[in-house]
């Protein structure tokens, strides 16, 4: 047995009821300032760890390490000259969860921060998910490494566990440069090639 009621009684009821509810209303308060935000992937890359950060000169970056208890830096014997490139690399231990840590500079100023992390202390999936959650999804993504990139800044998470920062304005310029060399030495190459 079907029971009908009929439909416009129950819409005045309806209608007459809920007004009457009572309304609660909650106020929210977004936290402001710098801290985690609230939007997944909603950060803007950083250009620093730590106190660590692109475009920071020589002397910046040894005070820094040396201030740093994450990193067991030497000082100068950390330090080496590249001369073919006219470029310093700086290498040095670290502790805890980082194993080693490399900076590269050009005209003074460092361009590539990277950092091999403790395997036996921290996974890649941990590293990867926490990208992911602050910066959003990678805009490429391979078996050999993760990367987050915008016109100023590279983050990549590579294989074996090495997270690494890029100056983009650099790194553009150098391959620039190599693209350049390689265009005048097929220059010279078919100019050589001319001759007989």
């Amino acid at each position: 047995m079907k029971l009908k009621i009929p439909l416009f009684p129950v819409i005045v009821f309806l209608a007459f009821v809920f007004p009457l509810w009572p309304q609660t209303t909650m106020d929210i308060t977004l936290p402001s300032g710098p801290g985690p935000s609230l939007i997944p992937g909603s950060e803007d890359l950083p250009r620093s760890f730590r106190n660590l950060r692109l475009g920071m000169n020589l002397e910046e970056l040894k005070e820094a390490l040396k201030d740093d208890e994450l990193f067991e830096f030497r000082g100068d014997p950390d330090v080496s000259f590249l001369p073919a490139k006219e470029e310093n690399l700086v290498e040095t231990t670290g502790l805890s969860f980082i194993r080693r840590a490399f900076f590269q500079l050009r005209e003074e100023a460092v361009f590539i921060m990277a950092f091999t992390l403790d395997s036996r202390r921290i996974d890649h999936y941990s590293v990867f998910t926490s990208l992911v959650r602050k910066y959003g999804e990678p805009v490429s993504l391979n078996p050999r490494e993760a990367v987050w990139e915008n016109d100023e800044t590279r983050i990549s998470l590579e294989r074996p566990l090495t997270v690494k920062y890029i100056d983009m304005a650099v790194f553009k310029a150098i391959i620039n440069e190599a693209q350049t060399e390689e265009s005048a030495e097929v220059f010279r190459r078919q100019g050589f090639l001319n001759e007989f």
